[in-house]
């Protein structure tokens, strides 16, 4: 007796054009990550001014090689998990 083939369930969609649904969530996963950021720069921003600490122009000078090779690392990992969104039908269906 052979098992019965799994139930394959539809995928989420809110518009006419899966892809559509796609592009959303990876404006939805970007927005999530700019608010993120923008909330812990505020904080830190706060917590250094209460120390009386004035970081501009610092946080205003030309990266080293090291320190931008870093960030270009960093960048390459948030860009690959921000297109997840784009690569497949499998992320857009939500929890099983």
């Amino acid at each position: 007796m052979s098992e019965p083939e799994p139930q394959t369930r539809p995928e989420q969609t809110f518009f006419t054009d899966p892809a559509l649904d796609r592009v959303m969530g990876v404006v939805m996963a970007l927005a999530t990550e700019v608010w993120v950021m923008k909330d812990r720069q505020a904080a830190l921003e706060r917590a250094l001014a209460a120390r009386g600490l004035d970081l501009a122009d610092l946080l205003d000078a030309e990266p080293g090689d090291a320190d931008r090779r870093a960030m270009a690392a960093e960048r390459e990992a948030f860009v690959a998990h921000l297109m997840d969104n784009m690569l497949g039908r499998q992320v857009s269906l939500g929890a099983s």
